[in-house]
């Protein structure tokens, strides 16, 4: 059978009809002449598709139709009558009806009209199952953590969610700012439409111009053909800026006005294109620092900023590092026939008492590593890198080196003192090389080239 039909209609004969034409098609119907009786089997019996008179005593096909909606959302509804009007038609079509079939009607017009609903059906219940992966893969469940600067996060996230508004997501490098955009995205009305990610540190302005609004054929050398831009891409979906706060200022201006006038142009190019996005952007960096220092747009930081996300850095999660080992162990401890299964007391000591300046990426890489070097199945001390282990040095600000200064601008020296110390070490460790040293810290090598720069190390 290829699926099953719900046929309501006052006259038994048509009933009757109805069913022998379905059942050869290889249409299962259910069937009653009563249209409360049908609201009944819709609940009991979940049909696919509900086939109903329009003109009915007690209860006519329109209120059926709500009812049933109702119900079951996803159920397509074919409203025939033998009082077919435009009006009727276009009211029933408005009211969520999938097809209506004026009387009388062949075999073969209702055998077709019930076959597309039920294609209609499949597809729904497809789309469905693919939101529900979708939430899965990227939904709250996936964020692992139990802490209560985490649940804070969440609780305020799954409200940021459900509404449309432009969300900025803060945070050190590694904390997740990604994953917890493809979160906000995946629980959110526009969870169907694209959800495009941008790297804005990643590209140079009249490239990044060009990938954000899209370019006509011949706008520069080698724009052989008109190209769509990311903003277009995203329309009725979500648009993610990674690292905002690098997007060069002369652009900021542009994305300001396709923002405030929900439409964009391509470069070259003097069409308006409307474009309906919702933009999630995220930075490590202090956007109201910025804008005082006249590298960030006040007017686009408001805009970009109507919920603050703060994610917590891995040192201020406390209990969620050994559920996120735990996580990473499942991931990566399947390898050919050997299989690594937990973690030795005390290595996870070691990995708990660790400051992880590259937070969850950085613990991700570890466990990652030592899941390929353990010789059993728990992974032991010996398997993770020696800096864990290490004693670490006190810092500047403890020895009383910055003591004198007010605790922000203390708190500030002595972070700036961790990280200039942590990179320099790690570009010791190994010899100089950006990309090493970017791996083992947990960051990817953009971004570990960019903090170097910052500081003014030299590889």
């Amino acid at each position: 059978m290829k699926g099953r039909v719900l046929i309501v209609d006052d006259e038994p004969d048509m009933v009757a009809n109805c069913e022998r034409i379905l059942a050869a098609a290889g249409i299962r119907p259910i069937s009653t002449t009563d249209p409360r009786a049908g609201l009944d089997a819709i609940e009991a019996e979940r049909p696919d598709v509900l086939l109903t008179d329009l003109k009915m005593p007690g209860m006519d096909g329109m209120q059926l139709l709500e009812r049933a909606r109702a119900i079951d959302r996803n159920m397509p509804v074919v409203i025939f009558t033998a009082f077919a009007t435009i009006e009727s038609a276009v009211a029933a079509v408005k009211e969520g009806a999938f097809d209506y079939l004026p009387k009388p009607f062949t075999a073969d017009q209702l055998r077709l009209a019930v076959e597309r609903a039920l294609r209609q059906r499949q597809l729904a219940l497809e789309n469905e199952r693919l939101r529900d992966q979708l939430r899965g893969t990227y939904g709250f469940e996936s964020i692992v953590g139990r802490s209560p600067a985490l649940t804070q996060v969440f609780e305020l996230i799954r409200k940021a969610a459900r509404s449309d508004a432009n969300i900025l997501v803060l945070g050190e490098s590694g904390t997740g700012k990604e994953l917890v955009a493809r979160a906000i995205h995946a629980n959110s009305p526009r969870a169907t439409g694209a959800f495009v990610a941008v790297d804005c540190a990643s590209l140079p302005e009249p490239l990044l111009e060009s990938e954000l609004f899209g370019h006509e054929k011949g706008a520069f050398t080698g724009a052989v053909r008109t190209k769509p831009g990311l903003m277009e891409a995203a329309t009725g979906g979500t648009l993610f800026l990674d690292e905002i706060a690098e997007l060069p200022v002369t652009l900021q201006a542009k994305f300001l006005r396709a923002l405030q006038e929900r439409e964009i142009r391509h470069v070259g190019g003097t069409r308006p294109i409307a474009v309906d996005v919702r933009i999630v952007s995220a930075t490590n960096r202090d956007l109201r620092d910025a804008v005082a220092k006249g590298e960030f747009r006040q007017e686009l930081y408001y805009r970009i900023n109507v919920i603050a996300v703060h994610l917590p850095p891995l040192r201020a999660r406390h209990g969620d590092i050994a559920l996120l080992v735990q996580s990473f162990v499942q991931r990566y401890g399947r390898s050919g026939e050997r299989t690594v299964t937990g973690v030795q007391p005390e290595a996870m000591r070691v990995l708990e008492s660790y400051a992880w300046p590259g937070n969850v990426r950085e613990l991700q890489n570890v466990v990652e590593r030592a899941c390929a070097l353990a010789d059993g199945e728990q992974i032991t001390v010996a398997d993770l890198p020696e800096h864990l282990s290490a004693p670490a040095s006190a810092p500047t600000v403890a020895a009383g080196g910055a003591t004198h200064l007010p605790l922000p601008e203390a708190k500030a020296q002595w972070i700036r003192e961790l990280e200039v110390a942590y990179l320099v070490e790690q570009l010791n460790r190994h010899g100089g090389n950006i990309s090493q040293a970017a791996r083992a810290a947990g960051i990817d090598r953009k971004t570990f080239h960019r903090l170097i720069n910052k500081y003014g190390i030299k590889s």
